[in-house]
């Protein structure tokens, strides 16, 4: 309470605040829109943060050189990029 400086007032008195979140709190909320965002048009079962966290999963449960998760993001960053060119 001290910190928020509500020991001044009471509570239903004090004024509410809005502020811009800080450099590294905008980018964790940039990253945290894509947990809404769909993987392509059209795609119902999959965001981009629920792929991302998959992919960092496998690569952690199977010991993945960062050269072995490369080109595994390459090769499924070149799939993507097909399915969106045959619309």
């Amino acid at each position: 309470m001290d910190a928020m400086r509500m020991n001044q007032c009471n509570i239903s008195q004090c004024p509410i605040v809005e502020e811009e979140p800080n450099t590294d709190a905008a980018k964790f909320f940039y990253l945290l829109k894509d947990f809404d965002e769909p993987l392509w048009d059209g795609c119902t079962n999959h965001s981009k943060l629920l792929a991302i966290t998959q992919l960092i999963t496998i690569k952690s449960d199977h010991g993945l050189s960062e050269a072995d998760y490369d080109k595994i993001i390459e090769w499924a960053r070149n799939i993507l990029l097909e399915r969106n060119m045959q619309k």
